[in-house]
């Protein structure tokens, strides 16, 4: 039962740091909770669905668009409603409403085009699991685990690595520093934004494959991944991740003793314990900085 339990922690886990870093790049560079990111990952599962199923095109295909679509989405919600707010210097609870007002605008956008009944990616019938160390995990999951961790690694490299990814690490360090040194802020803003954007879609995405699509799936994704963010350290990309996974197996190891309905107690009761004891979060990271 604990490798299974594992298991499927593991799986869960890569998809909460998959909207845990998405979440963690963008806030690094605006400094406040974009909650309409999970609409966003919302958004993401029914394009997929909407290009897999009603339009029968290949799943990588869905993939792609819904992460492309997706990106676009993030960054007219950026154009459209935050840079506005950015120029008239808003405060940051300001930025907080009107997010939240973004995410239940869009979330009821997409109830009103697909309607409130639960839909379904999965097509095909159900094949056993391959069994690995008395644990099941299915071709599905092992999909889900690849691709998440293989868009990881990408962000990785791509923040490491290449000028974009160190123009984002300089603006979130100091906006005004870097702009003094040639670096445009709203432009590195605007990569933030299609970045982890694209990263919500793709996580959408893949939790379609396990899991039912619903109009306010991503209510609860939006919580789990700022909570994986402040467990990691927020703004921390790695800690995002290493907070995403941590988070899952926590949850999925906590119904061994407790009902499975409770899971999102156990979400918070972690963010809480880690608020008391340790607000750096797991790599030691303060709050709003990234150590890398």
């Amino acid at each position: 039962m604990f490798q299974q339990l594992l298991v499927n922690g593991i799986i869960a886990g890569a998809i909460y740091a998959l909207i845990a870093l998405g979440f963690s790049v963008i806030y690094r560079t605006v400094k406040f909770f974009h909650f309409a990111h999970g609409a966003v990952y919302t958004v993401g599962a029914y394009v997929a669905y909407t290009v897999a199923i009603q339009l029968r095109m290949p799943f990588l295909v869905a993939l792609v668009l819904a992460m492309v679509l997706a990106a676009i989405l993030g960054v007219l919600i950026d154009r459209s409603v935050y840079l506005p707010l950015r120029r008239k210097r808003a405060s940051n609870l300001i930025f907080l409403l009107a997010s939240f007002g973004v995410f239940v605008f869009l979330q009821n956008l997409v109830q009103l085009v697909y309607g409130a009944q639960i839909l379904s990616l999965r097509t095909g019938p159900v094949t056993e699991g391959y069994h690995i160390f008395s644990a099941v995990i299915t071709l599905i999951q092992i999909a889900i685990l690849v691709v998440s961790i293989a868009l990881m690694f990408i962000l990785w490299l791509f923040v490491m690595k290449t000028k974009f990814g160190k123009a984002m690490r300089a603006v979130s360090d100091d906006p005004i520093a870097a702009n003094v040194v040639g670096i445009n802020p709203e432009k590195t803003i605007r990569l933030s934004f299609m970045i982890g954007s694209a990263l919500a879609g793709a996580a959408g995405v893949l939790i379609a494959l396990e899991t039912n699509i619903e109009p306010t799936m991503g209510f609860s994704a939006i919580l789990k991944g700022i909570i994986a963010s402040i467990v990691g350290g927020i703004g921390s990309i790695p800690g995002a991740m290493f907070g995403g996974f941590f988070l899952g197996i926590a949850e999925n190891l906590g119904i061994a003793w407790i009902p499975s309905g409770w899971k999102d107690a156990i979400a918070f009761a972690i963010l809480i314990i880690f608020l008391l004891i340790r607000p750096r979060g797991i790599l030691g990271i303060k709050s709003d900085k990234e150590v890398v």
